[in-house]
C-alpha cells in the first residue's frame, strides 16, 4: 500500500472511545489524517486527538450529538474544511438501549432510530459531496442485526439491520464513482458498555466460536482493511466481525 495511503482524511463518529477510538488510531498508523466526533467527553476527545497527533499525522474532533442531524453534517463538512479533503466515513456513533419490546417508549424508539439510523444516512449524504474516485463509507453494524440470539434486542437490532440497506443501496449508487460502501457487524467487543468481564460475559462467550471477546483493535483492523486500496473490489458487503457468533 506504502504512500497510496497517505494523505488521505477520514471521519470517525463517536472516535473518542471504543471500537470508535481503536478505528482512529489504527487509520492514523495506516497514514490517514483522521477528524473524529465525540458527544460530551471533550478530555476523552482531546487525548484521542494527541495520540494521533504524537503518531504523526494531522487529527481535530467536532462535537456532535448524533440525534442532532444538523451537527452530523456540520462535522462532516467540518473535516472536509480542516484538511481540505475527505476520503473515508466510518459511521460508528451508536445508541444501545435493551429491553423487552413493551418496555420500549416512544422517546427511546425515536432517539435510537435518530442516533443509528438517521445519522449514518445524513452522514453519508454529507459525505458524497466531498468523496472522489477511491472514496470509502464504512458503517459499523453489529452481531445481533444477524443473530438476534437474546431476548430484549429488538430495538437495536432494527436499527443495526437498517444499515444492511442503506449499505447495499448506496453501494449499488456510489459504484460509478469507484467510491466503495460497506458493513461490518461486530461481535461482542471489550469496552467500557460491555466489558468482557461483564455479567453477560460468560453467556456470550459459549455462544462464540473463538470463546472470547474481539479486542477494539481487532474490529479497528477489519475497518483499516476495507479503508484500504486492498478492498477496491467490496462494495455493498457485510462482515461479520464476531468471532464466530453466527456460525
Amino acid at each position: 500500500m506504502g504512500n497510496t495511503m497517505q494523505n488521505r482524511v477520514a471521519l470517525v463518529t463517536g472516535g473518542s472511545r471504543g471500537i470508535g477510538a481503536a478505528v482512529a488510531l489504527r487509520l492514523a498508523a495506516d497514514g490517514h489524517d483522521v477528524a473524529i466526533t465525540f458527544q460530551r467527553n471533550t478530555s476523552r476527545a482531546d487525548e484521542i486527538v494527541e495520540r494521533i497527533r504524537q503518531s504523526g499525522r494531522r487529527a481535530v474532533a467536532f462535537q456532535a450529538d448524533s440525534a442532532d442531524p444538523d451537527a452530523v453534517v456540520a462535522a462532516v463538512n467540518g473535516a472536509a474544511a480542516a484538511f481540505g479533503r475527505l476520503d473515508i466515513l466510518v459511521n460508528n456513533a451508536a445508541l444501545f438501549l435493551a429491553g423487552p419490546i413493551d418496555q420500549v417508549g416512544p422517546d427511546d424508539l425515536d432517539r435510537t432510530v435518530a442516533v443509528n439510523i438517521r445519522a449514518p444516512f445524513v452522514a453519508a449524504q454529507a459525505a458524497v459531496r466531498h468523496l472522489t474516485a477511491g472514496g470509502r463509507i464504512i458503517n459499523i453494524g453489529s452481531n445481533v442485526a444477524v443473530r438476534a440470539a437474546f431476548p430484549g434486542f429488538a430495538l437495536y437490532s432494527m436499527s443495526k439491520t437498517a444499515l444492511v440497506g442503506l449499505t447495499k443501496a448506496l453501494g449499488r449508487e456510489l459504484g460509478p464513482r469507484a467510491i466503495t460502501v460497506n458493513l461490518v457487524h461486530p461481535g461482542a467487543t471489550d469496552t467500557e458498555m460491555n466489558p468482557a468481564d461483564g455479567p453477560m460475559a460468560g453467556t456470550i462467550n459459549e455462544v462464540t466460536a473463538l470463546g472470547h471477546y474481539a479486542d477494539p483493535a481487532d474490529i479497528a483492523a477489519v475497518v483499516a482493511f476495507l479503508a484500504s486500496p486492498d478492498a477496491c473490489y467490496v462494495t455493498g458487503a457485510a462482515i461479520n466481525a464476531d468471532g464466530g457468533f453466527t456460525a
